[in-house]
């Protein structure tokens, strides 16, 4: 970018004004050349708050030297974690030692439901680490996770009466620098830090993906009001980490809203697909692509990385290409698939799993039985299936033959692990599944399909906007013929909303149900 943009130079003019900033950045607009811009435009003291570590010394190299760029945990641990430096150390433990040592030993019924204690112990851990994410100053009821098939108010609500008590006991454990039973995690010291109500010092923070946040780390952030300038950035549309804690604080942050809109990834006709899904999210922002990138949507037959709605589709991607004689690498790597494939193992030979997807499953029969026959268990039946179709030694010699990007020919990844990742050619896997139909029906008698959930469509957003060059829609090609889709349209031409003396030009294609395009044309055209 050898100028900025429009947006580039507002943001830059609010920030000198000393506004508190919010900034919705859309994927591949340049955040964090934004907010070096603006890092430049002072000479004050700033902190920029990454979301991990790697952010955080990439940043280092693009900041200013009055800017300190750190995550929250490399704060809290200088200032609370470094005492614990013995107990972070420490071996990792079976979760059900350390719940026997906190005195979990007995197994507990709860309706038709037997929780061993291994599980009760996995459900106390689980709860302490809600805890730590939020922020909440002591462990309550609404920390303890719903488990499948326990997530009824009432047997839940049995579950937490149960596992609380032992989750303040492991938080008191944490809290002796020296030793304890519990496993001493980042997480830990993260909120004894916030707890402290530590102040920072800034003249100025600047807090990166900002939806994706959790409580803990907005409640430190939002707490520096009184002495620092605040700015906050990120991009709603890309708020996929809600079922692990994170929340969305951007919408409700009090400071002055500007938006980054033109995309330097990809051009117009990605910009039109994103745009698509961002009108159905309900998002704050559209996209502008680069007219002079090249990018298009279509097929792709050797695409640079493959995206997954799950580690089940994930591992059938590798299973597939490895099978075929490719070099294969998985972001994150393997370790997620290695533990399925372990808790498989341990059902198939009559042992309970500590997993926490199958831990209430006696048998492996038991798991079959509930992914075909009960509608709460349609998301296992692929993973049944894949386990049923292959070997399970087949499926560990297959993770273990996992390689590096660098050498890979194609990588495979699940969406929430491609975020803030790039690729050139990226093809989206078959496991994007279209909701389910209603009763309704169209006026040619097929069922209406149901509506695309919120969640789904900030994580295909998440997904089409990884490609810079061409993107094989695939598995979320079913867009096309649902309504939804139909009514985006509006929004796919990569530039915004319609203007006066604009139309919408749809292409329908004979015999085939949807639209196949839309075109913003003039009236007159």
């Amino acid at each position: 970018m050898l100028s900025p943009t429009d947006e580039q130079t507002q943001a830059a003019d609010a920030f000198r004004a000393g506004d508190h900033l919010v900034l919705q950045a859309g994927a591949g607009t340049g955040k964090t050349t934004t907010l070096a811009l603006l890092a430049s435009a002072t000479q004050s003291r700033g902190r920029y708050l990454a979301f991990n570590k790697s952010i955080a010394q990439d940043a280092a190299t693009r900041f200013p030297p009055h800017v300190t760029c750190k995550t929250a945990h490399s704060l809290a641990y200088a200032a609370v974690g470094h005492r614990y430096r013995d107990r972070l150390g420490a071996p990792r433990q079976a979760t059900w030692r350390i719940g026997a040592a906190l005195g979990i030993t007995k197994p507990l019924r709860i309706g038709d439901c037997d929780l061993s204690a291994r599980a009760l112990s996995h459900a106390v851990l689980k709860s302490v680490t809600r805890f730590c994410q939020s922020a909440d100053p002591t462990p309550a009821g609404h920390h303890v996770p719903r488990l499948r098939g326990l997530d009824a108010p009432a047997p839940h609500g049995q579950l937490a009466d149960c596992v609380l008590p032992f989750a303040l006991k492991a938080w008191a454990d944490l809290q002796h620098p020296q030793s304890g039973v519990m496993r001493f995690e980042h997480d830990h010291y993260l909120k004894m830090w916030a707890l402290s109500q530590p102040k920072i010092d800034a003249d100025f923070l600047l807090l990166d993906e900002a939806q994706d946040t959790n409580p803990v780390v907005e409640q430190i952030f939002a707490a520096q009001r009184s002495h620092a300038q605040l700015v906050m950035v990120g991009d709603s549309a890309q708020a996929i980490y809600g079922w692990r804690g994170a929340r969305d604080v951007m919408t409700g942050f009090d400071g002055t809203a500007l938006t980054l809109t033109q995309s330097f990834r990809f051009g117009p006709r990605l910009a039109a697909e994103a745009n698509r899904w961002l009108a159905i999210a309900d998002a704050p922002i559209r996209l502008k692509g680069t007219d002079s990138v090249p990018t298009r949507v279509g097929a792709v037959d050797e695409p640079d990385a493959i995206l997954c709605r799950t580690n089940v589709g994930a591992m059938t991607q590798v299973l597939t290409h490895i099978d075929a004689g490719q070099r294969v690498a998985l972001v994150g790597g393997g370790e997620s698939l290695r533990g399925l494939a372990a808790a498989a193992r341990d059902l198939k030979e009559g042992r309970r799993t500590h997993h926490p997807e199958l831990l209430l499953f006696n048998s492996w029969g038991d798991l079959q039985d509930y992914a075909a026959h009960d509608p709460a268990g349609q998301d296992l039946q692929p993973f049944v299936d894949l386990i049923d179709t292959h070997t399970l030694d087949a499926l560990i010699a297959a993770i273990n033959r996992l390689t590096d990007e660098k050498t890979a020919q194609v990588t495979v990844s699940t969406a929430h692990k491609a975020k803030g990742r790039e690729w050139p050619a990226v093809k989206i896997a078959d496991d994007f599944t279209p909701p389910k139909d209603t009763d309704a029906q169209e006026d040619n008698g097929q069922p209406l399909p149901g509506p695309i959930d919120d969640a789904e469509a900030r994580l295909a957003y998440v997904s089409v906007t990884r490609a810079r060059t061409c993107l094989d829609l695939g598995g979320l090609s079913w867009i096309n013929q649902h309504p939804d889709g139909a009514f985006s349209a509006i929004q796919m031409d990569g530039r915004g909303a319609l203007e006066e003396g604009q139309c919408v030009v749809f292409q329908i294609s004979q015999g085939q149900k949807g639209v196949q395009a839309a075109e913003v044309r003039p009236l007159n055209a």
